[in-house]
């Protein structure tokens, strides 16, 4: 073969001998600046592997002549960032909570805060849009309906001491008692008719109302306003913990559902359930009058259900 025949009429580039359908391999060189660009790049990961930790060895990399190292940068990064943060928990810490809403630029710190804890320790319940779900007995945080109030200082207690939870000597507690085996089939459906016609659902009856006035009106009150100092759930409104159907109604007359809420105490510091506070509070349910928060457990209360936000 001559040498003309190792040559690319067309293009007069060198032809390696391969050809398919008469399509030519050719050996094209690569472009001076890609070359160049490809060495610059191997020099560059000589340098770095003597800089920075490269190779692996038995108990950890080689750390490199700089000693940088991506573990002690994090923990810079977090530390610059809980200083920048020190002053405002250190500002939420000293300012009374039912002061908070006079700092705009406060309350606002405070509420952000609150958001990300929520997103952290609340929303497996409550859900991301605190809209709670009803059908597990997970309350709504987003409207005006409180068993035991809504302002930041019943929030804030709340939260630190729980309800019906073992952790704290101080939690909430307030138990529905079971009528099961004291009212015959025909006085429960017409306690729960009365019940739902308190929030405008139908019309009750005389013997309805009859049951209510002896057996519920001592803690929801005559017209089912219901009562926060022992816990007590208003019946007047139409919103309902387990779901206000008859039969949901009925289940919580003869065999009442307690749910718990866990104080957190023990596991997120002052500030963080303050800030948690503030922003329960913002999600539209809050209360603008406050008022100061329980000193001691409150009383045990019976008779008063569970068809509310704890």
């Amino acid at each position: 073969m001559s040498d003309q025949d190792h040559t690319d009429e067309a293009t007069g580039t060198e032809f390696v001998g391969h050809e398919w359908d008469g399509i030519k391999e050719l050996n094209t060189p690569l472009p001076r600046w890609w070359l160049w660009t490809f060495y610059a790049c191997i020099a560059w990961s000589l340098v770095y592997v003597v800089l920075y930790p490269a190779w692996p060895m038995v108990e950890q990399a080689t750390e490199g002549t700089l000693g940088w190292s991506s573990r002690r940068e994090l923990a810079d990064d977090i530390a610059a960032v809980e200083t920048a943060r020190a002053q405002t928990y250190q500002r939420i810490a000293a300012t009374d909570i039912t002061a908070l809403g006079q700092d705009a630029d406060l309350l606002g710190q405070a509420i952000a805060g609150g958001a990300a804890a929520f997103k952290q320790h609340c929303v497996q319940c409550h859900g991301a849009g605190a809209a709670g779900y009803e059908q597990y007995g997970y309350p709504n945080l987003n409207d005006d309906d409180w068993i035991w109030g809504g302002k930041l200082t019943d929030i804030e207690y709340t939260l630190t001491h729980g309800v019906r939870w073992e952790g704290s000597d101080e939690t909430r507690v307030t138990y529905m008692p079971a009528f099961e085996g004291i009212f015959d089939r025909a006085q429960i459906d017409a306690l729960v008719v009365h019940v739902r016609s308190l929030s405008g659902d139908g019309a009750g009856s005389a013997a309805g109302a009859q049951l209510f006035s002896d057996n519920c009106a001592a803690c929801h009150q005559a017209s089912g306003e219901g009562d926060r100092a022992i816990g007590a759930p208003a019946l007047d409104d139409a919103i309902w913990l387990y779901g206000g159907g008859a039969a949901n109604i009925r289940q919580q007359i003869l065999a009442p559902r307690h749910g718990i809420m866990p104080g957190w105490s023990d596991k997120l510091n002052p500030v963080t359930i303050r800030m948690l506070a503030a922003y329960v509070h913002s999600r539209g349910g809050g209360e603008m009058a406050e008022s100061a928060a329980p000193t001691q457990n409150p009383e045990q209360a019976e008779g008063a259900g569970d068809d509310d936000r704890p």
